[in-house]
């Protein structure tokens, strides 16, 4: 049971990474993807943390900071929206 779970992690980070590759036209959907690769890395956190008996407060942390970047993400995103009009990611003038 512990590796079909660890297989299934292993492969929600692998297709969130592989998500962020072909979708990064869209500054939303980068942004979903990497949230995704966050969830396949914390059930995998979530097993090894249970598998070898530790405490749970180290995933706490980590959720916190998944949520603070989520946030910020979401905040640049809502930003990007309201002074350029659209979210593709090639319409924003990075150098300037």
């Amino acid at each position: 049971m512990f590796s079909f779970c660890l297989g299934f992690s292993v492969m929600a980070y692998f297709m969130g990474l592989l998500s962020f590759c072909l979708k990064r036209k869209h500054l939303l959907m980068m942004l979903l993807s990497m949230e995704f690769m966050v969830l396949g890395l914390f059930f995998n956190l979530y097993l090894y943390l249970s598998y070898y008996g530790f405490e749970f407060y180290f995933s706490m942390a980590f959720l916190t900071m998944s949520v603070c970047e989520g946030a910020l993400g979401l905040g640049i995103l809502v930003s990007l929206m309201r002074s350029h009009g659209n979210d593709y990611f090639q319409s924003f003038n990075v150098l300037w």
